[in-house]
């Protein structure tokens, strides 16, 4: 409509001419425009003028293309006069585009122009007007703008980089080629063109995995939260790492009503055209490609000088004129061309050091006249990464020099590396130059592609190469030579605006000025910014480069000569090389002045200073400035000083950086001020606009007076609020000069502008975890897009789609989901803000700490993180705390929170011996602890950060990048090495009392979970759920499958005997299998009962043996064994079984064997030939000889019954018989003596009742028969073992088969043939013996279809791995899966429950480690739930027994959900421990339930677990039966509260084995002694263990949220174990409380002055002098305090008062400790005190095993008995007798049958209960004793032990037999104290109390507590 009205159209082309003349803005522009529409056509006509989009809705059939914001849409634009009015304005708005993008998107995948007929057309000619930029792309680069012809597909696939290279003459069209026969279906644009055209043909061939072949599947975004979302969770979350975190939830994401977000700003123009510096006439834009730019050059300026080339001296070692560089280059290029038999796009490396310039460039650019694609390798002594890049970029072809080669082959040699295949060598030094004739042409240049790969180390150090194209390059070189085309270098004396130009664009003034700019550089020149502007930018716009050595700026003077004497113009820096030349100057100004005489530094001919950086140094610029470039004689140091922003992962390309190019009002940000705009009273004010026309970054300059009224303000410099920066919110203070003079005000942050992005590019800022728009005036990531930037990583299409084409979303309002918003981006992993257009950097994503901060306002607890950049914390550090060399910080993931970490450099960490050959240096301790507070100080009072962890380390150890020939500290680097535990640190600080804030508390913290208060909470969360009790099968008879008799009518396996032997006097009783696996000579049923009554009469008639007796069982596995069992039940002895004694392990066997003769008055020894023997050795004879003699211990007799006097009759006919007071329940027949892993003794009472219902429950249970045999093997001493081997064969009637434990050690396969052999259905084993057989391979030739039931014994928590590595290996034998089943095996009752017969695999639960510490059982998905623990289930319960679930303090039915203390009612029990007479013994065998019947008599197991209902198919119907199986956790005993949590010391033991792999496997315990939770740590290799701390540390405070008290390493070997390899935890906590442990280091976690509860722990380093300390390994506080403690400087000072106060009622005893003797002779039992001293030879002083410790007053380290100690009431020595009870055995202190036997006879695995939390149920009660009048055994004397009793007062008093008593504290417990004379003072006191080892929760081991056996 607007071509029929003329004048219309006259006005319209007159603003088009005052638009092309720069008259007016494009804004301005666009709003006449409007107003002329509306005025001549009205609104509703305007809306469809040409230049206008309307957007039609799909009703109407048709849609409008959005605009393209792609990057390659934006070329470098021109001013030329459109071809046609019709493209000469435009109404069209970007913005207006991006609100309605998704419904475009919903709309058509593929939008088309709309032809006035209404169809669509895809290549009609569009109503899109022609930018400048479009015009300067026709006119100049020789093509149409894509977007002029057809539209931008708005597809969520599509590249925003597509055109950024030219689309002309391929072979192929990548978007539809095939490969291998397949069609690659890319979405295809209009013009053909996709993302792959950013990637070389040739390269898509070859590397289908590369990014272009992203888009082969497009996968549909499903989540608006972007790809990447990096903040949550413990992983390396960063725009570099691209490791994709789970997405947005609704609640991550703000409501669309409040999400006001900041558009991406438009790209800016370049309003000229750019030309030859040289050359006036010759535009920039004919040049295709770099190589074609030095054609030019080695044409037109020939012998102008190309490089220079300086040493570190300064002195010249080479230079090249452009014609000399072109001719080499293109030597180069033919000789590749010619000789290589490389395609086009094939990767060509280049290997060449920094120093190697000349060479380097002359290849580059000679791959780029080849066609080839050049990989620089700027790392060339790395030969891992050498091999890696050219098998990654499978060049076949490597360019170098001959020194480069030579020492190459040197390396490789002296190395002994192998030589990199299939790669072909040349040397380009020896080339020499191309000379074509004079008719020659020049040849045609290969079509524009890939230029070259970059490799680059993302932070995390992942190493990837960046692709750049020809296009890419020459669009940056453009804008960087229009940006430094337009520097103007002094002042003018003319007012006319120097910027405007004619209707050409040419200068109207022009430009008096140099043809070219001296550039000089030391940045590297292979990679990044060194590469773009050092060599590329040199090429382009014909600059002189001068390259040096980045060592030069280190010798004083020699920089600021270099930039005299060759006039630089450019100076391309960073910042360390200029901050050294400019301190340098400052400390001595006449060396810089006088460096070379009669020539004084002049910088008059800079123009600019570029700086390589991310973030701006505000003050350090005006240093700079002001105190070196100006007194340099540079009129203009102020505004030459401008740092750029490149891009370093991402190729090195430059986004943004200070020009003069305007255009920043078209970019369409938000005002700061706008009311500040237009000030009313002239003032005096800095010009921010110099003479030349453009602002100073700095804001320096002279000042004036303002004449008018001023122009916005500056906002060069700004200074923000660190408050709110926290926040992630902007709050601008001041600006400008302003900002200058507060910077210093605190709470503030001065940061300074890059400028405004280069020209074309679209930058926007997104919240990194969102991907949302960030509103104004907060901090985001910087996303950029530009045909600048590459088009993706080489071979990571997954990273390439990820960050390269990145989609930010934004809301709109009505609309609750999020748009895309168009185009794609970059992403740079830079975090900043965006004020008035420029761009402000804060760090990298990877730099920045984030902490929880929690609150209540209004009674609502609130949350928020703060956020810290590690650049200003490392500044702090640097400023504030001396002795620093450097440091770094970075954040951890841990616990739900992220935790900070400072690592801080200082030469007080280094133990380099300070003179050459000395000893290593000792650290300072004290001081590297001073600089940890310190640091902690400074950083909350500046920043409130609250520091979790401080790490020192020695210079230069910390892991490095290399940037610009510089080692710089990598955060990301080392967060990766923190992780792997491999840091090189020597000490470590913690600040958990302030750091950590959300460790949970139970519902009773005092009480703990077994609390009235902790049942009724989870009573009333689990109220509906049933109580937990199993279902019992009473079996009252048992019939003899081959009598049908019943067997109840026997009541002892005795009389059975005799039975069976007149029913089957002849069949097989007993065979021993040889070690050969060959049947020894069978015992038949009749010769066994000779056998029996030869070794009966043998003992009556030799031994002397009286019933009542106690006998000792020292036999080998053999029938010898099984005859003086049944031997001493015939004349009524009490048997007490027992393993040989092993000559490597007498240390602990001796002293066990002697304790049980004294204490259990042994009568004799029955031993057998190969155990006699074994006695008689010498080693072994004098051994237990002389410990008898120490220990004044009596050896009974030994007699070898292995050949008694022959008997020819049985036990009845020698009058054999049983007596009836034998078989009453009372009397003792059978002790099975347990040993715990430390040596701890427990002694289980068998009368003949229980024997036989043992047998009862094995039959039934395991379904046994008489037609099956049995075979014993392991542990026949006691349990499953002892009753396979001795009487299930006699109960049954069928033959026993004997397989030695010494033949299976040697020849495993033995046991698994005997099974397979005799067809054996049930047996028993242990998964130490079933590892053993795996790791020796045995058990797979043997078939063992037959075996039925492999019964694997666990007396606790299953270990999860055994059933699955059982059934693998066995599966080639044929063993059942069903056949393998784990057994719950108590001391008390040795099948509690079974897996036997279920007929299904183990069950698995994955339970909630939250809910477990609250006593909860909570399974879960362990998907969702990656901490939670796996347990497998222990079985069913058998006959006749029931199970119930009981709170062990209340005695009340756990519900359903859960767990408890494991009761049992069964046959089967044993009755008593025995000869105890103890109440709580008695108590343990007598639990009654409170809220059930009464009268039913439990047995308490002192472990815990729960029952579950599962429902499985059984049969082959596949049936599905119910069935209730028990879950064991583990011993009460081994478990502690903290806070009211119970934890279970193996789970947290798994997480330190599992954290670190220098840490041994199995090799940790956790443990608690007085109240600090300590962790023991057997590690490989002693170096750096204070690296291994946090990550201890961590791992317990992230899976079990406790934070650890004390960690301690000890060396390989040094971790006490018992025989069978299992942790001697008894003798750790002892040894640790006695300070025996070989401890290397010993580190203490909390800060003994942050709270209660502290307790000491001696500073001192390892034996060996190479211990280290961290925290001074002293107290730690109980709980965490959260007032910064103050800090400062020197060693940290405690007064004895203040130590003293730590003894709080935190403790839950105060106990005796128990000497661990590690050899023999012991002490013996009668000295004390100084006669001990004096009398005894000092066999502690011989030992090498003691932790060193400080002195102590009176006494050394050690901490026995044999003391005197000081009580509070009534101060009376301690007897000689005490101190020895406490002292004379490792084992067990007690006597069986005295009334005064001490509470801690039982072991630590079961459960603990001090004496003033005993429940009702399980206090003392007078029972009448169950055996009434029947006829006991003897009761020997004993000597007089230590006993409790009660008195009115609530106290214990302890009494002795010398009369002694004593008083302990209201715990329970006598406070051992050290040896040597008695204290004296109060202070001597205290000096002790500061040791908290001594003041320990023993877990139910002393006195103070009250232990179940085991």
């Amino acid at each position: 409509m607007a071509e029929n009205n003329p004048e219309l159209q006259a006005r319209l082309q007159e603003l088009d001419q005052e638009l092309e003349e720069g008259d007016i803005t494009r804004k301005g522009y666009e709003k006449r425009r409007s107003f002329l529409l509306s005025q001549y056509l009205g609104p509703n006509q305007s809306e469809q003028a040409p230049g206008h989009l309307r957007l039609h809705s799909i009703d109407e059939g048709t849609v409008s293309p959005p605009s393209d914001g792609s990057r390659g849409a934006s070329p470098l634009g021109g001013a030329g006069r459109p071809t046609s009015s019709i493209y000469s304005s435009s109404l069209y708005s970007k913005r207006d585009t991006i609100n309605t993008i998704s419904t475009l998107r919903a709309e058509s995948p593929l939008p088309s122009i709309i032809q006035e007929s209404g169809e669509w057309s895809p290549n009609s000619s569009t109503l899109y007007p022609q930018s400048q930029v479009d015009r300067f792309q026709q006119r100049e680069l020789g093509v149409r703008n894509p977007s002029l012809t057809t539209p931008r597909p708005h597809t969520p696939d599509e590249s925003s980089r597509g055109d950024t290279m030219r689309e002309s003459d391929y072979r192929f069209n990548p978007a539809t080629a095939s490969y291998g026969g397949s069609t690659m279906r890319g979405p295809a644009s209009p013009d053909g063109t996709s993302r792959l055209s950013t990637m070389m043909d040739s390269q898509q061939g070859y590397f289908a995995d590369f990014a272009g072949q992203q888009m082969q599947e497009p996968a549909p975004r499903d989540s608006y939260g972007g790809p990447t979302r990096y903040s949550q969770g413990d992983q390396l979350f960063s725009p570099s790492a691209v490791i994709p975190p789970p997405m947005l939830s609704a609640s991550d994401l703000p409501s669309a009503g409040v999400a006001e977000c900041m558009m991406p700003l438009e790209p800016r123009d370049v309003p000229f055209d750019v030309f030859d510096p040289h050359n006036g006439n010759v535009p920039m834009s004919k040049f295709d490609t770099i190589g074609a730019v030095l054609r030019h050059r080695g044409k037109s300026n020939s012998r102008q000088t190309a490089f220079w080339v300086l040493d570190q001296k300064g002195k010249e070692t080479g230079s090249i004129t452009w014609e000399k560089f072109h001719s080499r280059a293109e030597k180069v290029a033919q000789v590749i061309k010619d000789k290589s038999n490389l395609y086009r796009g094939d990767r060509v490396a280049l290997v060449y050091r920094d120093t190697e310039i000349i060479d380097f460039a002359v290849a580059l650019l000679g791959c780029f006249l080849a066609g080839v694609v050049a990989v620089p390798m700027n790392n060339v002594d790395d030969y891992n990464k050498l091999s890696l890049l050219l098998t990654t970029t499978q060049a076949h072809l490597a360019l170098t020099t001959d020194n480069n080669l030579k020492a190459f082959h040197r390396d490789i040699s002296a190395q002994r590396l192998k030589w990199p295949t299939g790669v072909e060598w040349w040397k380009t030094n020896e080339f020499g130059s191309h000379n074509p004739k004079k008719k020659d042409h020049d040849p045609q240049l290969p079509t524009p592609d890939l230029a070259y790969i970059e490799f680059s180390r993302a932070p995390t150090g992942d190493l990837r190469g960046v692709v750049l194209s020809h296009r890419t390059i020459m669009h940056q070189m453009a804008c960087l030579q229009a940006i430094v085309a337009t520097i103007s270098a002094g002042d003018r004396n003319d007012t006319f605006n120097p910027s405007l130009r004619d209707k050409s664009g040419s200068f109207i003034t022009g430009f008096q000025r140099s043809s070219y700019d001296t550039i000089l550089s030391y940045l590297d020149p292979r990679e990044g910014v060194g590469l773009i502007l050092g060599v590329l930018l040199g090429v382009y716009g014909g600059h002189t480069t001068v390259w040096m050595e980045s060592k030069t700026v280190e010798t004083p003077g020699l920089y600021a000569h270099v930039i005299s004497k060759y006039k630089t113009t450019i100076m391309v820096a960073d910042y360390p090389g200029l901050k050294r030349a400019a301190y340098n100057y400052q400390q001595d100004p006449m060396a810089t002045r006088n460096f070379k005489k009669n020539m004084e530094p002049n910088f008059a001919s800079v123009k600019i200073c570029l700086i390589d950086t991310l973030t701006v140094d505000c003050e350090f610029h005006e240093i700079l400035a002001d105190r070196w470039l100006k007194p340099m004689r540079n009129p203009r140091a102020r505004d030459l000083v401008a740092p750029i922003l490149g891009l370093p992962e991402h190729g090195g390309m430059i986004i943004s950086m200070r020009d003069w190019l305007g255009g920043e009002e078209r970019m369409g940000f938000p005002l700061m001020n706008e009311q500040e705009d237009l000030p009313e009273e002239k003032e005096e004010q800095h010009d921010s606009t110099a003479q030349n026309g453009y602002t100073s970054l700095i804001g320096g300059g002279p000042k004036r007076k303002s004449e008018t009224k001023s122009r916005r303000k500056d906002v060069s410099v700004v200074l923000l609020e660190k408050e709110a920066l926290k926040q992630n919110e902007v709050v601008i203070l001041a600006t400008g000069e302003e900002a200058d003079k507060r910077a210093n005000e605190p709470g503030t942050l001065r940061i300074g502008a890059f400028g405004y992005p280069i020209p074309d590019a679209t930058l926007c800022l997104v919240d990194p975890e969102t991907s949302l728009l960030c509103a104004p005036y907060t901090v985001g990531e910087l996303w950029v897009d530009s045909p600048s930037l590459s088009g993706g990583f080489w071979a990571l299409p997954k990273h390439t789609e990820s960050i390269f084409h990145a989609r930010p979303y934004r809301f709109v309002e009505g609309n609750p989901t999020p748009v895309l918003v168009e185009p794609e981006f970059l992403r740079t992993g830079l975090l900043g803000c965006i004020i008035e257009g420029k761009i402000f950097t804060l760090g990298l994503y990877e730099d920045r700490i984030r902490q929880r901060v929690e609150w209540v306002e209004s009674g609502v607890p609130e949350l928020e993180h703060r956020y810290f950049f590690v650049q200003h914390l490392v500044t702090s550090i640097m400023k504030a705390v001396p002795k620093i060399y450097d440091c770094s910080a970075f954040d951890s993931h841990v616990n739900g929170e992220y935790l900070p970490f400072i690592l801080l450099e200082t030469q007080a960490a280094s133990t380099a011996p300070t003179t050459t050959g000395g000893p290593p240096r000792q650290l300072d301790i004290p001081l590297l602890d001073s600089l940890s507070e310190r640091v902690m100080e400074v950083l909350y009072q500046e920043h409130h950060l609250r520091v979790y962890c401080v790490m020192i380390t020695a210079p230069n150890q910390l892991p490095r990048v290399v940037k610009n020939g510089r080692r710089e500290i990598g955060n990301m680097l080392c967060r990766k090495e923190f992780d792997n535990g491999t840091l090189p640190c020597v000490h470590v600080k913690f600040g958990v009392e302030n750091a950590v804030q959300n460790l949970p508390m139970g519902d009773d913290p005092i009480g703990g979970i077994w609390s009235p208060v902790s049942a009724q909470a989870r009573q009333q969360l689990l109220v509906m759920n049933d109580k937990q009790y199993s279902g019992v099968d009473y079996r009252e008879v048992v019939i003899d499958d081959r009598t049908s008799t019943p067997l109840n009518q026997f009541s002892n396996i005795h009389d059975l005997l005799q039975w069976r032997v007149n029913r089957q006097a002849e069949e097989l009783c007993y065979c021993t299998i040889d070690q050969r696996g060959k049947e020894g000579k069978g015992v038949n049923w009749k010769k066994f009962d000779q056998k029996v009554a030869a070794v009966a009469m043998y003992l009556k008639n030799k031994v002397k043996v009286q019933p009542g007796d106690h006998l000792v069982l020292m036999y080998t596995h053999s029938e010898e064994f099984v005859y003086a069992v049944h031997a001493c039940m015939c004349v009524g002895a009490i048997a007490i079984p027992m393993a040989p004694l092993d000559a490597n392990r007498l240390s602990e066997d001796a002293p066990a064997l002697l304790h049980m003769i004294q204490d259990f008055k042994i009568k004799a020894l029955l031993v057998n030939s190969d155990v006699d023997h074994l006695m008689k050795q010498k080693a072994v004879s004098q051994h237990l000889k002389q410990s008898a003699l120490v220990q004044r211990v009596s050896l009974p007799n030994t007699y070898n019954t292995s050949k008694p006097p022959k008997q020819s009759h049985g036990c009845r006919e020698l009058g054999l018989t049983m007596r009836p007071a034998w078989v009453a329940s009372g009397w003792p027949v059978l002790i099975w003596v347990y040993w715990t892993p430390d040596q701890r003794r427990q002694a289980i009472q068998l009368g003949h009742d229980t024997i036989m219902a043992l047998c009862k429950v094995q039959k039934e249970t395991c379904q046994m028969t008489s037609t099956r045999p049995i075979l014993g093997c392991v542990r026949s001493t006691m349990g499953l073992g002892f009753i396979h081997t001795c009487l299930m064969g006699i109960f049954l009637a069928t033959p026993t088969y004997l397989v030695s434990p010494v033949d299976f050690a040697q020849n495993p396969n033995i046991l698994f043939q005997t099974l397979s052999r005799y067809k054996i259905k049930d047996t028993y084993a242990t998964a130490q013996m079933l590892y053993h057989a795996m790791a020796n391979g045995a058990g797979k030739a043997s078939p063992l279809h037959e075996l039925k039931n492999l019964m694997i014994s666990t007396d606790g928590r299953p270990g999860v791995d055994v059933y699955s590595k059982v059934r693998l290996h066995f599966a080639a034998a044929g063993l059942d899966r069903t056949a393998i089943n784990t057994i719950y095996s108590h001391m008390l009752n040795p099948m509690v429950a079974s897996r036997s017969y279920m007929c299904i695999e183990p069950i698995e639960l994955w339970l909630d480690m939250n809910g477990l510490r609250r006593g909860l059982v909570i399974p879960v998905d362990p998907d969702t739930d990656p901490t939670a623990l796996l347990v497998q289930d222990s079985g069913m319960v058998p006959v006749s027994t029931q199970i119930s679930i009981v709170n062990p303090e209340t005695n009340h039915l756990c519900l359903v959900g859960e767990y408890g203390e494991i009761w049992v009612q069964s046959e089967a029990n044993a009755y008593s421990f025995y000869g105890s007479k103890e109440p709580f013994d008695k108590e343990r065998f007598n639990g009654r339930l409170v809220d059930a019947d009464p009268n039913v008599r439990y047995m308490r197991t002192g472990d815990l677990g729960f029952l579950h209902n599962v429902s499985r198919p059984i049969g082959p119907g596949g049936t599905q039966v119910e069935m209730q199986i028990l879950f064991v956790l583990g011993s009460i005993g081994e478990t502690f509260d903290v806070h009211g949590l119970n934890h279970f010391p193996m789970d947290i033991e798994a997480s330190v084995e599992r954290c670190h792999r220098n840490i041994v496997p199995g090799g940790s315990a956790v443990f608690q002694a007085g109240g600090l939770i300590v962790v023991l740590v057997e590690i490989f290799r002693k170096n750096f263990l204070a690296s291994i701390v946090p990550v201890i540390v961590n791992a317990v405070l992230n899976h079990h949220h406790l934070v650890v008290d004390i960690v301690a390493f000890v060396a390989r070997g040094d971790f006490p174990r018992s025989r069978l390899g299992e942790k001697q935890r008894g003798k750790i906590l002892g040894g640790w409380v006695t300070r025996k442990l070989r401890t290397i280091a010993q580190f203490g976690i909390r800060d003994p002055d942050g709270g209660f509860g502290i307790a000491g722990i001696p500073e001192e380093s390892s034996k060996n002098g190479t211990g280290i300390s961290g925290s001074g390994r002293r107290a730690v506080s109980m709980t965490s305090s959260q007032q910064h403690s103050s800090m400062q400087l020197g060693p940290r000072n405690s007064s004895s008062q203040q130590r003293s106060q730590t003894m709080s009622q935190e403790f839950a005893a105060e106990l005796a400790t128990h000497r661990y003797q590690d050899s023999i002779p012991e002490l013996p039992t009668h000295y004390s005190g100084d006669e001990a001293a004096s009398e005894m030879p000092d066999f502690d002083a011989a030992r090498s095993d003691n932790t060193p410790t400080a002195d102590r007053p009176g006494g050394g380290g050690d901490s026995s008995g044999n003391s005197q100690s000081t009580w509070n009431n009534h101060s009376r020595q301690v007897s000689h007798e005490l101190s020895a009870a406490l002292d004379y055995s490792p084992i067990d202190q007690k006597g069986p049958f005295s009334n005064d036997t001490p509470l801690e006879q039982y072991g630590s695995e079961d459960p603990v209960y001090n004496l003033h939390e005993i429940p009702p149920p399980l206090r003392p009660k007078s029972q009448p004793d169950s055996r009434g009048d029947a006829e006991g055994p003897p009761s020997p004397s004993w000597s007089k032990k230590p006993f409790p009793s009660r008195e009115a007062e609530g106290k214990e008093v302890w009494g002795s037999a010398g009369g002694a008593d004593y008083e302990g504290n209201g715990y329970g417990g006598a406070r051992q104290q050290g040896r040597g004379a008695a204290r004296a003072s109060m202070d001597d006191d205290d000096e002790w109390r500061k040791e908290a080892g001594m003041y320990m929760n023993f877990t139910g081991s002393g006195p103070g507590s009250l232990e179940y056996g085991r």
